[in-house]
């Protein structure tokens, strides 16, 4: 008979502590089964305590899902779920199966590359959308078979530890893989696919079902948009030939021409549309009045990488949805401008400007509807008051003003002859009180060339694309007319032209008070 081994003595040991407790069963079948008994449960300890450790050590993975980078991990639960990390947004949470295991999906950063490839792409968003799902469950796929493998591993890994058996071992990897595949198989079996439909948000993510409505909805128009994407973006063209047709306002040779954008909302579609307007317009420079991101997250910054595909000068001031990072990720781009109570001159022309104060990215800071606090007022109305500073401290005649919120504009009355503002998402064009003696100052408002991004979906209606051409005389740098530009909302594709003649335009008096900040927007 051969030497027993200290780990068998030791489950020995255990075993007769154990048999010791069973005194009313037959002795005959107390020294066989108990300790056969003994020594499955023991396995089947072990076996779990490895599967255990293997999931929470080794079951992740990562793949690439659209232009992202994600991590995709699994967790021991008792009611399953999976919760989607979107950094520094939040997360959504979805009920999409039952236990014993949690989904977790962690959305890294924006792959560049990727990301320009899809806003430049027309059909970049439609094969986007169907490869998303190609990309999740190939992901899923390769995250369950490397949680079998670790899991089964680990086991057998602890099992030679304590044992020291070939067999026990070859059980506890049996054991552990029975446990590993029952346990993924009741989670597939257990799917809920609505799920996606009712997801609870937490972070700044609680603000999503306000921002973009029902996301069924929002998919369903957004494919229909991609599709007519290439016909949107023809029509545009097209308003170069109509502009040569109007016998009103023929610009002279020299004039110089502006074009001014804002609220772009990271809607990706509008990079293609500027850039035709650039290129039939003659365009020289290009004004944005801020809100060109939704939350001035990092991983937003990449949307603005194609400012630089413009090739004209592109003069930007931050909005209340663009952080201090949203800023120099623009002040990054080699054609970019961005003025924070500055001066410069592009085109011939003197341009001065300043940020929103505020940076607001969740609506819930301010409700709409609700009244401004006397600080918000008082901060917003200080930066026109700011901007009017340096203008008249800098000894030199300016000939456009810019800020966000158009309630900045009221101390840049005289300052100058052109304010452009943005914020409100709709059109507004009148004169600011004017002191006597001064000059008398334009207010124009733009609306959101990014159709408010994916908010332009909440109503039946789409919200409109918009943007303006401001043509100026070369030699008295006057504003002599502006086109408004008007393509149809999301997911549809008319395009309107209008312009507008200084001289015969009726401009709109300002009330005497100056308004209060807009709502945020």
């Amino acid at each position: 008979m051969e030497e027993r081994t200290d780990s068998d003595r030791r489950i020995a040991s255990a075993v007769r502590r154990f048999v010791g407790a069973l005194r009313p069963i037959p002795s005959a079948f107390r020294s066989t089964a108990a300790r056969r008994i003994g020594l499955g449960l023991l396995v089947l300890a072990v076996a779990v305590v490895g599967v255990v450790a293997g999931v929470l050590l080794g079951a992740r993975t990562e793949t690439d899902v659209g232009p992202f980078r994600a991590e995709m991990s699994i967790m021991p639960s008792l009611v399953g779920d999976t919760e989607v990390a979107i950094p520094p947004l939040g997360s959504l949470h979805l009920n999409s199966h039952d236990g014993p295991v949690h989904l977790n999906v962690s959305l890294g950063a924006l792959d560049p590359g990727r990301t320009e490839a899809l806003i430049d792409d027309p059909a970049g968003i439609t094969r986007a959308s169907q490869t998303a799902v190609t990309d999740v469950r190939q992901g899923l796929i390769q995250l369950a078979m490397r949680t079998v493998g670790v899991s089964v591993l680990f086991a057998m890994a602890l099992a030679a530890l304590v044992f020291r058996n070939v067999r026990r071992v070859a059980w506890s990897g049996v054991l552990a893989l029975a446990i590993v595949g029952g346990s993924l198989g009741s989670a597939i079996a257990t799917i809920h696919p609505d799920s996606i439909e009712e997801p609870r948000y937490e972070g700044l993510l609680v603000n999503a079902p306000a921002v973009v409505g029902d996301a069924r909805q929002i998919a369903n128009d957004y494919g229909k948009y991609a599709e007519q994407l290439q016909q949107l973006v023809a029509n545009v063209s097209r308003i170069y030939t109509t502009v040569s047709t109007l016998p009103v306002y023929q610009p002279a040779e020299g004039t110089t021409r502006v074009l001014h954008v804002s609220d772009l909302h990271l809607n990706p579609t509008t990079w293609p549309m500027m850039r035709t307007v650039v290129e039939q317009f003659g365009i020289e420079a290009v004004i944005d009045t801020g809100d060109i991101t939704d939350w001035g997250s990092e991983p937003e910054a990449s949307y603005v990488a194609s400012i630089g595909l413009l090739k004209v000068p592109y003069v930007f001031i931050r909005g209340n949805h663009d952080s201090a990072a949203t800023g120099a990720a623009v002040a990054r781009q080699r054609n970019a401008i961005v003025l924070d109570n500055s001066i410069t001159n592009v085109a011939g022309l003197t341009i001065a400007g300043i940020g929103d104060p505020r940076f607001t990215p969740d609506k819930a800071t301010s409700p709409a509807g609700s009244g401004a606090s006397k600080q918000t007022i008082e901060q917003v109305i200080g930066a026109g008051e700011q901007l009017a500073a340096t203008i008249r401290g800098s000894g030199q005649p300016v000939d456009i003003a810019l800020v966000h919120d158009p309630a900045s504009a009221g101390a840049l009355s005289g300052t100058c002859p052109l304010v452009l503002a943005g914020h409100t998402h709709s059109r507004d064009v009148r004169t600011l009180d004017q002191v006597p003696g001064q000059m008398a100052t334009r207010l124009m408002v733009e609306g959101s060339t990014g159709g408010a991004g994916l908010r332009g979906l909440e109503k039946e209606e789409p919200q409109p694309l918009v943007m303006s051409v401001l043509y100026f005389d070369s030699e008295t740098r006057a504003l002599q007319a502006y086109d408004d530009i008007k393509v149809g909302g999301t997911g549809q594709s008319q395009v309107t032209l209008e312009r507008k003649v200084i001289e015969d335009e009726q401009v709109a008096p300002a009330e005497g008070q100056r308004p209060a900040p807009t709502p945020t927007r």
